[in-house]
């Protein structure tokens, strides 16, 4: 009987714990839930705080500049000043301290590529016919309205800063391709656009481009040649290198190239001046060691009526009135005088049989001629690179005529484009 008695425990005391006393898990866990409520929301509490907190930093900066420098003077710090901290790094220093002293810093090579010493060397030769003023659509009206400081920087610029130079043929190796990109036919990015609809376009109150690193380092060496000022990365889209196999057999390749890059041609006090071509594009031949190239051209397309787009600032911010041009630009060339060379000639057992060491004639070559095992025409390798920049490009655009013939041979509708300038290049 008893027993029976001990067995039978009131529903609400098995609910609620013997003698009324509470489950102690049950108070643990809504404190537990509590706390984590506080902390879910003293996070955005805390953030937010944070960023009131620079953004007052910020302001109180910029009125510092402002008083210190004017606002002539915060324009060009706004052009060092690469993160828009309104601090200047050693980094951001650099150009200014380069242009002082007249020492450029070492570039950044890439840590796997270290050139031999007794490798073969690439001569390449700058050409260049200076833009035709009168093609500019200012020149109609005797560039009435366009301050001479403005144009200053492209009236000077009428032959290339480096006529001539010698390179290591190992550096042309950042045109070789990456693994899985080795068939005909193949395109890939050398230098990736670093652009997309969250980023936006790159700020145009600047005189002096970022230090290349890696791949840039050759395509600004060579942009170089032309002008002192190249950016490598340009302001807008499309942006980067793209590198596409025309042909290939055992040992060579033909390697087709299309870049977007740009020229600051002012320098302080005058505002920025952004000469644009359309593109550069070119093509390389080299071994698939990078250890001789023999043939190497780089050029502006001149094909077009406009392959130029030209703007300048007329104030000292970024939100400052803009203008905006296009011409056309004759030549703008980069081509290898010859194949590689070696400067030293050595024996299977190391012994050096000749050299050019300039006291003596120059070695004297015979290179065999290439034969391609697998090959595309160069229009075909120029689409694979249209389309890697341009996506739209897979849809083929005609002309005028042809698309009308196109249209009634498949029975479809034309949509006719009228543009000022090409929709696939950046003289538009």
């Amino acid at each position: 009987m008893a027993a029976d008695v001990d067995k039978t425990i009131p529903e609400k005391e098995r609910r609620n714990g013997h003698n009324g006393q509470t489950n102690p898990g049950s108070g643990s866990w809504f404190y537990r839930g509590m706390w984590t409520l506080l902390v879910v929301c003293a996070v955005p509490l805390v953030a937010f705080g944070m960023k009131y907190y620079q953004d007052s930093q910020l302001l109180r900066r910029h009125e510092e500049v402002i008083r210190a420098l004017g606002a002539e003077g915060l324009f060009l710090f706004s052009s060092l000043d690469a993160d828009h901290d309104l601090y200047l790094s050693p980094e951001e220093f650099k150009p200014i301290a380069e242009k002082l002293t007249g020492i450029t810093a070492p570039v950044d090579l890439e840590e796997d590529v270290i050139d031999d010493p007794n490798g073969e060397t690439l001569v390449l030769e700058a050409k260049m016919q200076p833009l035709l003023l009168e093609s500019m659509t200012k020149s109609r009206d005797g560039f009435l309205g366009v301050s001479h400081s403005s144009l200053s920087g492209l009236r000077s610029w009428t032959s290339p800063a480096v006529p001539s130079s010698s390179f290591p043929a190992g550096q042309f190796r950042v045109f070789l391709p990456p693994k899985g990109k080795v068939e005909v036919g193949d395109a890939w990015w050398v230098i990736p656009s670093e652009l997309n609809i969250f980023t936006g376009y790159l700020p145009n109150n600047r005189y002096h481009p970022p230090t290349p690193k890696g791949k840039e380092v050759l395509i600004h060496s060579l942009l170089s040649m032309f002008h002192p000022l190249p950016f490598i990365k340009s302001r807008f889209a499309p942006q980067g290198t793209v590198a596409c196999i025309r042909a290939s057999n055992e040992f060579y390749y033909d390697i087709v190239f299309r870049i977007h890059a740009e020229f600051q041609l002012n320098d302080v006090p005058n505002f920025p001046f952004w000469f644009t071509p359309g593109q550069f594009t070119g093509n390389i031949v080299v071994s698939k060691d990078a250890s001789h190239v023999r043939h190497f051209l780089l050029y502006v397309p001149s094909n077009r009526s406009l392959n130029v787009d030209m703007e300048w600032l007329y104030g000292a911010s970024e939100s400052s009135n803009m203008e905006v041009d296009i011409g056309y630009l004759p030549q703008l060339e980069l081509q290898s005088v010859g194949p590689s060379t070696p400067s030293v000639i050595v024996d299977e057992e190391g012994n050096v049989i000749d050299s050019q060491d300039g006291s003596s004639e120059p070695i004297q070559f015979v290179f065999e001629e290439i034969h391609w095992t697998s090959e595309m025409s160069q229009e075909e390798a120029f689409h694979r690179m249209e389309v890697t920049f341009y996506p739209f490009k897979k849809v083929p655009y005609l002309p005028f005529a042809e698309a009308f013939e196109r249209a009634e041979a498949e029975q479809k509708l034309v949509h006719s484009i009228l543009l000022w300038g090409a929709l696939d290049d950046q003289s538009c």
